[in-house]
Order: C-alpha cells, then sequence, then structure tokens
C-alpha cells in the first residue's frame, strides 16, 4: 500500500493518538482488535505497524507489540495528506474561486476545473451537484455551470446557523482531551498568523487559506458530517464573496489573524474561557465584516 494513500495515512494518525494513551513498554492489542479498533482493515493495520516499527515508535516481533516511545508532531501526516481527492475538492474549489478573482456569472467549466484541481472529470461532476443544493451555483441544460450571486437575507441566515455549529466545535475541543495532533496543529497555526502579521502588507491575501485552515481544525475533531458537510458553503461566502469589496480588505484581514491568534494560543495554554470569550468576539467581529462588505445582488 503506498504511503499516499489518505485511508492508510489517516488510519496512521489515529494510531499515533492511540499510542499517546499508552505507557512505554506497553503492548499494543492484538491486529484484529486494533483494527477494529482504529476502524479501518487488518492490511491496512499492517501496513500501519510496519511505518511504526521502522520510525521506532514500537517494536514488532510477532504478536508483540511493544511500545518504546511517544509519538511526536513530526511523526504525524498533515490533515491536509489524509483527505481522500473527491474531500480536497471544497478547498482546491474554494482556492479557485479566490484566485480567479469570479463575479457572480462566472462559467465554471468542468473539465477545466479537473485539470486545474489535479483530479477525475466525475469528482468535480458530484462535487458540483452535491454543491449546487445552496443555491450558489446552478447548471444550464447540457451546458456549463454559472456562478450565481446571493442576498443579505441569505446571508444574515448563514450567519445564525454558523455562529451555532461553531460555538458547539469549540465547546468540543475545549471539553475532550486535546490529541498529539491538534496540539501540532495549532502550533503550526500560530506560527504561520504570526508569519502572516509580520507580513501582513505583502501576504494579506494569503488569509483565507489560513482561516479555512484555523476552523477546520475545530470543525474536524468533531466529526459531525452535517457540520463538515455546512461548511464548505461557509467557506465559499466568508472567503469569496465579501472580497467583492476591496476597501480595507488587508486591515480586515489583520483583525481577523489577530482574533484567531487569541483563541489558539488560549487553546494551547488550556484556558478555555479565554478561547470560548475570544471565538465569540471573532465570530462577532466576522458577521460584521459580512454584512459591510459584501456587494450585495
Amino acid at each position: 500500500m503506498s504511503r499516499s494513500n489518505s485511508v492508510y495515512k489517516e488510519a496512521y494518525n489515529r494510531c499515533l493518538d492511540y499510542i499517546c494513551d499508552h505507557d512505554i513498554a506497553s503492548q499494543l492489542p492484538p491486529e484484529t482488535e486494533l483494527a477494529k479498533k482504529l476502524k479501518t482493515s487488518r492490511t491496512t493495520i499492517r501496513v500501519v505497524l510496519e511505518h511504526l516499527d521502522q520510525t521506532k515508535i514500537i517494536h514488532w516481533d510477532g504478536r508483540l507489540k511493544t511500545v518504546l516511545r511517544m509519538p511526536a508532531p513530526i511523526d504525524y501526516f498533515a490533515i491536509e495528506e489524509t483527505r481522500s481527492a473527491s474531500e480536497k475538492v471544497d478547498t482546491l474549489f474554494m482556492d479557485y474561486i479566490l484566485g480567479g478573482d469570479l463575479a457572480p456569472g462566472s462559467v465554471l467549466r468542468e473539465s477545466e476545473l479537473a485539470r486545474e484541481f489535479g483530479v477525475s472529470s466525475s469528482a468535480i461532476r458530484e462535487y458540483l451537484i452535491r454543491f449546487s443544493r445552496f443555491g450558489l451555483i446552478e447548471k444550464e441544460p447540457n451546458r456549463h455551470w454559472v456562478l450565481l450571486g446571493f442576498t443579505r437575507d441569505f446571508a444574515e441566515e448563514l450567519f445564525d446557523v454558523r455562529e451555532i455549529f461553531e460555538l458547539r466545535t469549540l465547546r468540543n475541543f475545549c471539553e475532550t482531551p486535546m490529541s498529539a495532533e491538534s496540539r501540532a496543529e495549532l502550533q503550526a497555526l500560530e506560527v504561520a498568523h504570526v508569519n502572516l502579521l509580520e507580513n501582513i502588507d505583502t501576504h494579506y491575501l494569503k488569509f483565507s487559506r489560513l482561516d479555512e485552515r484555523f476552523h477546520r481544525v475545530l470543525i474536524e475533531k468533531l466529526g459531525n458530517r452535517f457540520i463538515s458537510d455546512f461548511y464548505v458553503l461557509i467557506s465559499l461566502i466568508f472567503h469569496f464573496h465579501y472580497r467583492w469589496n476591496k476597501t480595507y480588505e488587508k486591515e480586515r484581514n489583520k483583525q481577523a489573524a489577530k482574533e484567531h491568534l487569541v483563541v489558539i494560543r488560549a487553546l494551547l495554554s488550556g484556558n478555555k474561557d479565554a478561547a470560548k470569550d475570544g471565538f465569540t468576539v471573532h465570530l462577532e467581529s466576522a458577521r460584521r465584516t459580512l454584512l459591510d462588505s459584501v456587494v450585495w445582488d
């Protein structure tokens, strides 16, 4: 099995989290039990164990799987690597929209998107069909897709739902033990935000991608398929539509990055109340940003 396989990488990361709950010199369970715990196949588990043995996290000798050391952040695969091609399309689609600076009425062709993203046309088609239910794109009969606009009422209703979902994800993040993978991702986000702020004059357009990473760290830990699916729509609205109005864009992104850092550092230090307060401030600011910045249809 190739180590580029997203299923394998996701199982490997879950196994590292599982090992973190054990002591050094303790034994991991049989392959069948381990596969069941990690919700993957025995074939995948064997490849995972081989890699763990090679990196000397465990010593695998027949039925014995002895823990030699605790996993470090560098041992984990990046979250982006654990996503399948179809799961990556939403992020690639957002990047394409942002980079192209597209306006309502813009044409979206499946073949062009497939070449741009390096995925199959069927993956693009499935994504666009799924995304079309939000009413922001539509397919002309026997032709291409068209990017539509949206109304102020639509955006306000969307934000009401966003607040419910995201406050739930933050509460979950604060109430469950932080895995080594989540801590490593937060630490990487802290560094990325500091770098962005130090170079805000030239890097402010990179904030949208960083913002997506920040919110996905919280959402993915919740593991709720409906909230994860809903975030596709949030990404498009809050990282694309408000950019039609370029006024004060750098200042808006700078302020949002600072708000992110407050939450990130509070989570890393274990200050749950500060994280919740900071996140509430950020959501209130994001609502104002959207309503003040959008060119409404």
